[in-house]
C-alpha cells in the first residue's frame, strides 16, 4: 500500500469524515448538554472548562468563546477555564501533586449549579477524575467529553458524550467541533 503525504492526507480525511457521520447520531445528546449548560447560566451559575494537553488548549477556547462571542455580538457569559492560571496551576501542582490541579479549583470557585465540562480523550487522565469528583460532592453538574471507550469519566460524569473513535487526533476533533456546537446552541439561547 503506498504511503505518500498524498495518501495519508487522503486517508486521514476521509477517516475523519466517517466519524463525524458516526458522531451526527449523538446529535440529540449534544443538544441536551447545551440545554443543560444554557439552564446554568440562566440561573446565575457558570460553566467551567478543564483538560490536558491539546484539551487544556480546547477548554481556553471554549470558555473564551462564551465569554467573549461565538457568532454573535451579545452579554458576555460567564465561562472560565481552569487550565489558565499558572500561579494556581503550578502552587497547587507543587503543594498538593499535579492530580489536583483542577480538583483544588473546582472546590474554590465552583458552586451548586454550575456546570464542569471536562475533556479528555482517554477518559481516564487522574486529575480531570479528581476534578468529577470534587464537582459531584457540590453539586455541580458534570460533563465530559471522551474517546468511544469514555474510560472512567463515562460512569463518573453525570452526561458523558464518547465521540466515535479511540485515534486522540480524531478524538480532538471531533471535541472541538462539538464544543463549537454547544457554544452556537447556548449563544443562541441566551443572545
Amino acid at each position: 500500500m503506498p504511503n505518500t503525504p498524498t495518501d495519508l492526507i487522503r486517508r486521514s480525511l476521509l477517516q475523519s469524515a466517517e466519524n463525524f457521520t458516526a458522531l451526527a447520531e449523538q446529535a440529540g445528546l449534544v443538544a441536551d448538554l447545551a440545554a443543560r449548560m444554557s439552564a446554568a447560566i440562566r440561573a446565575g451559575d457558570k460553566i467551567m472548562f478543564c483538560g490536558n494537553g491539546g484539551s487544556a488548549a480546547d477548554a481556553q477556547h471554549l470558555a473564551a468563546e462564551l465569554l467573549g462571542r461565538y457568532l454573535v455580538n451579545r452579554r458576555a457569559l460567564p465561562a472560565i477555564a481552569l487550565t489558565t492560571d499558572s500561579s494556581a496551576l503550578t502552587a497547587i501542582a507543587n503543594d498538593f501533586g499535579f492530580d489536583e490541579v483542577f480538583s483544588r479549583q473546582v472546590q474554590g470557585l465552583g458552586r451548586p449549579g454550575d456546570v464542569l465540562v471536562t475533556i479528555s480523550t482517554s477518559g481516564n487522565s487522574p486529575n480531570i477524575l479528581q476534578a468529577v469528583q470534587a464537582a459531584r460532592e457540590i453539586g455541580i453538574v458534570t460533563i465530559g467529553l471522551t474517546g468511544s471507550s469514555g474510560g472512567r469519566m463515562a460512569d463518573l460524569c453525570d452526561v458523558c458524550l464518547r465521540v466515535p473513535s479511540a485515534h486522540t487526533p480524531r478524538i480532538q476533533e471531533m471535541h472541538i467541533a462539538v464544543g463549537h456546537m454547544l457554544c452556537e446552541l447556548v449563544e443562541a439561547d441566551l443572545a
